[in-house]
């Protein structure tokens, strides 16, 4: 990763564009994430490259990919593991009177023109990470694991020397 500097970086100066396409890429790194300062995501390698399209009416469109990997705990271990990421999301725009948001449609103040697209960056990546992630098999912590194993066995064993409601024992004599 080639890191940014800083999270200026990652305003874009929409008065600025000429009309028509323009292309920026960015590569977040762990300053970015440490930056950014949320708690699902502290450490990655994120290439962003961003297509902006300026209309003659002053809308933008904003097309988003990014791809890398971010540290995330795992779900078994609890151990950092490392989470392949892709995403593409679109973002629109337009001048206004004063910033404002609604769903995919970001107002940007006219006097300013600037769209700070870092927690956006932030929140695509995010959302770019699966329900689930564990470890490829056999790379989980061992110490964790033989402790999860442990206490699993001595939970079904405790479930197994309770009785049984009886209205189950019913159920299985009809199965049998």
């Amino acid at each position: 990763c080639n890191p940014i500097m800083d999270l200026e970086t990652l305003k874009i100066d929409l008065k600025g564009l000429e009309k028509g396409a323009s292309h920026l890429d960015f590569d977040l790194d762990d300053t970015y994430f440490k930056a950014i300062d949320a708690p699902e995501v502290r450490r990655g390698c994120v290439r962003v490259s961003v297509d902006i399209v300026r209309t003659e009416n002053d809308f933008f469109t904003l097309d988003f990919h990014g791809t890398g990997t971010v540290m995330v705990p795992c779900d078994l271990c609890l151990e950092p593991m490392e989470q392949s990421v892709e995403t593409t999301q679109r973002l629109e725009a337009k001048f206004g009177t004063e910033n404002s948001e609604e769903d995919d449609l970001v107002t940007v103040a006219e006097d300013e023109g600037i769209l700070d697209v870092a927690w956006y960056l932030y929140e695509f990546i995010a959302l770019a990470i699966p329900i689930k992630h564990v470890h490829a098999p056999g790379k989980c912590n061992p110490a964790m694991v033989r402790a999860l194993e442990e206490y699993s066995a001595a939970r079904s064993g405790e479930e197994d020397e309770q009785a049984m409601d009886p209205r189950w024992e019913a159920l299985l004599k009809l199965k049998k």
